[in-house]
């Protein structure tokens, strides 16, 4: 059974929550603590309901080894405040609309996705739809380090270690 539960969150649950749903199962993954997560990914609004992420995104992620094409869009309910234990927003719009609908006692699960990469030097991940391919590259930049380091500062809270070459 999970032991952590994580949400990521975008607009449209098409490029940026879905390539941070994939890189973060990937990393954990490649840590052999894969099976301690239920990792999904949420968008605020309905538009793309049921669509498989963005083409685009699927090519920048495969190209780093990760395949999201399975995943399908949905939008984020009341029920994800209690089905998971954080829901990591990846701007600033996306924490101000999280936080208009999340019940009080759930606001506290909401972060702003790139608190756990500080080193990158940016609060937000870019929405990368409007724009070509580099666009996504540099989304997948910054989501593979918070990736990181959300799964580190996940495995030193709870006492986990990694479990890579056991």
């Amino acid at each position: 059974m999970a032991k952590h539960r994580l949400l990521f969150i975008c607009l449209g649950n098409i490029c940026r929550s879905p390539m941070a749903e994939g890189m973060f199962r990937h990393v954990a993954n490649e840590e052999g603590v894969g099976h301690l997560f239920k990792i999904d990914s949420a968008g605020m609004g309905d538009w793309h309901k049921g669509e498989a992420p963005d083409a685009r995104a699927q090519g920048a992620a495969l190209d780093r080894g990760v395949d999201i094409s399975g995943q399908a869009s949905r939008k984020v309910e009341l029920e994800d405040f209690d089905d998971f234990d954080l829901v990591l927003a990846m701007d600033a719009s996306n924490i101000s609309d999280l936080l208009a609908i999340a019940p009080h006692e759930a606001r506290h699960k909401i972060r702003r996705f790139l608190e756990y990469a500080p080193h990158m030097g940016v609060e937000d991940v870019p929405d990368p739809y409007y724009g070509g391919p580099e666009g996504f590259g540099h989304a997948l930049d910054l989501i593979e380090a918070a990736a990181r380091g959300l799964l580190a500062d996940v495995l030193k809270e709870s006492g986990h270690g990694a479990k890579k070459g056991a």
